[in-house]
């Protein structure tokens, strides 16, 4: 009885020794294709920027990154189904102030973007542009505003969904000029040039990487941009906030999971977002689009998040805009 009790404690020692030495179940991550969500159609910003990190990702980790456009909802679509999904660090989603804005302007959202999600990596901040159709008789923001104002309800502005900050924009310049304009929503901005330069609808408060791809193909006219001061990236484009004192709408791209990702996935992409921020290349690719890298750890990359969720709170409230 001695020496069964004696091996039976043996091999006890022994299994405990093997669990402990075991790697965590994520060491191997990932082993197969990661699925990266992203809430608006191909072509527009948005998925410019995510399809370049999604290279540097799938080049730094050995697995593809997948870039998914599931277009819809402002991208409460893409979130609902990235929060929805087995956290396992396999469906991403990308991030944006659209999900800072659709907290406070959906009514009946089916889920709580900051209590349902884990952050995961900050990418860049960047600017919006206010973009016309060359058929409109103007060339600077105040003469839009004054063009505006002598033809209530007769122009139509873009967005790219109901939510997104090029939709926001367009509603703070609308409450703070008293301009008259009526919203016609996308699912992707992408889809919406084609009718602002056939002038159909004549303007869009656009992310700066496809509306700067637009106007330098001379397709529409940029009047500005919608940072506090004028972006980096375009020091001859005036900020709105010259004309219009204290507009502003800077926005942000990043990545997040599915609440209950282990830890260690985590940082594993966050180390590798960040690394990929440093690499010259993506940087200048980013930059070309005029962004401006900005790598975070997680938990600063959620408390931007929750940031940006009570500032576009506040922005909802003063434009006087909900969607139910």
């Amino acid at each position: 009885m001695l020496r069964i009790l004696r091996n039976a404690v043996f091999g006890l020692v022994i299994l405990s020794g093997l669990f402990a030495a075991a790697p965590p179940a994520s060491a191997a991550y990932p082993d197969r294709p990661v699925h990266w969500l992203i809430g608006f159609a191909a072509g527009g910003p948005v998925d410019i920027v995510a399809r370049i990190m999604a290279q540097a990702l799938s080049d730094r980790l050995g697995q593809q990154f997948i870039v998914e456009n599931r277009a819809g909802s402002g991208g409460n679509i893409a979130a609902g189904a990235a929060i929805n999904a087995a956290p396992d660090g396999y469906t991403l989603l990308f991030v944006a102030p659209n999900n800072a804005i659709s907290t406070s302007l959906y009514k009946k959202l089916p889920f709580d973007f900051l209590r349902d999600t884990t952050p995961v990596a900050s990418i860049m901040q960047l600017t919006n542009m206010l973009v016309v159709s060359n058929a409109m008789p103007v060339k600077t923001v105040q003469e839009f505003i004054d063009y505006c104002k002598a033809n209530p309800g007769k122009i139509s502005f873009a967005s790219s969904g109901n939510g997104t900050s090029v939709h926001m924009s367009a509603e703070l310049f609308k409450a703070m000029t008293k301009c008259d304009m009526i919203h016609v929503p996308y699912r992707g901005s992408a889809l919406a040039f084609p009718d602002i330069i056939s002038n159909k609808v004549q303007l869009i408060f656009d992310n700066l990487p496809s509306a700067l791809e637009q106007s330098r193909g001379g397709n529409v006219r940029a009047l500005g941009v919608t940072s506090p001061q004028r972006w980096p990236a375009l020091p001859d484009m005036p900020a709105i906030a010259e004309t219009v004192p204290g507009f502003e709408s800077v926005g942000f791209y990043g990545i997040s999971a599915p609440k209950g990702t282990p830890a260690d996935i985590v940082e594993l992409l966050n180390k590798a977002v960040n690394e990929a921020l440093k690499d010259p290349k993506v940087m200048a690719r980013l930059t070309e689009n005029g962004g401006i890298p900005r790598p975070m750890t997680p938990a600063e990359f959620g408390k931007l998040v929750a940031d940006e969720t009570e500032k576009w709170r506040k922005v909802v409230e003063f434009a006087g805009v909900s969607v139910d």
